[in-house]
């Protein structure tokens, strides 16, 4: 099976995101007073094969875990799904 992985990167909430606070500082000089708080991540799209949802799952986590995400300054979200399989016939 096919599968398609949005993977959000954010740094972790209780961290201080330099590139956040520069872009929100440029919000507010543009006149967007209304702004609150920006951060700055990664999105990531991937296409792998999986033999299953769950074994696609994994493989994903382990993506994040050892390359993609680095687990002390930055969470992940993953959105995973089964991309359309061809109609034969």
């Amino acid at each position: 099976m096919e599968f398609r992985a949005e993977i959000r990167i954010l740094p972790r909430p209780e961290l201080l995101d330099p590139q956040g606070k520069a872009v929100e500082g440029a919000l507010h000089g543009l006149g967007f007073h209304a702004v609150r708080a920006v951060h700055v991540g990664r999105l990531l799209v991937v296409e792998f094969a999986a033999p299953s949802f769950e074994a696609a799952r994994a493989e994903v986590d382990a993506m994040c875990r050892q390359l993609l995400a680095n687990p002390v300054i930055e969470n992940y979200v993953v959105v995973l799904e089964p991309l359309a399989q061809p109609v034969e016939g």
